[in-house]
């Protein structure tokens, strides 16, 4: 994986809130408990208020049923950090992103994803978003290169 995709994944992961915890946030759940084993995705709903329950888990809090359906297209064993990475690589595929990642049009990368994941600017889930100038910096603190 080349270093502009790596530092986009962690700036999903600080977005998202998981980077850096557990086992840098491939074992954290939504509300940021901690599970254990990567043999299958956790499958836990998580009260967050009286308005919002997910499944959300891992690295870039990818929701139960997504799991499901990304496991059997990439034919994936488990929910282990190597199959976490390849659906979030999958997902940014599918959003006709991974070009301009690659070429460092971060900012285009991010309006393409933001329906994908909540904290992203822009993804209009009524959730916290980070700004885009924090998610720029996270993305270049993380070694991504900028067009």
């Amino acid at each position: 994986m080349n270093k502009n995709r790596k530092a986009f994944l962690s700036a999903i992961a600080k977005a998202e809130g998981t980077y850096g915890r557990g086992d840098d946030g491939y074992n954290v759940l939504v509300g940021g408990t901690l599970f254990h084993g990567y043999d299958d995705h956790p499958r836990r709903l998580v009260k967050l208020n009286d308005k919002l329950s997910s499944t959300a888990a891992g690295r870039y809090q990818l929701l139960e049923r997504y799991y499901d359906a990304y496991k059997k297209q990439l034919k994936l064993d488990d929910f282990s950090p190597a199959s976490q990475d390849a659906i979030a690589i999958q997902q940014i595929k599918e959003c006709k992103a991974l070009d301009d990642i690659d070429a460092g049009r971060i900012e285009e990368a991010i309006k393409k994803c933001a329906h994908i994941w909540a904290s992203l600017p822009g993804a209009g889930y009524g959730q916290r978003e980070v700004s885009l100038n924090k998610l720029l910096a996270d993305y270049t603190k993380a070694g991504g290169s900028l067009a």
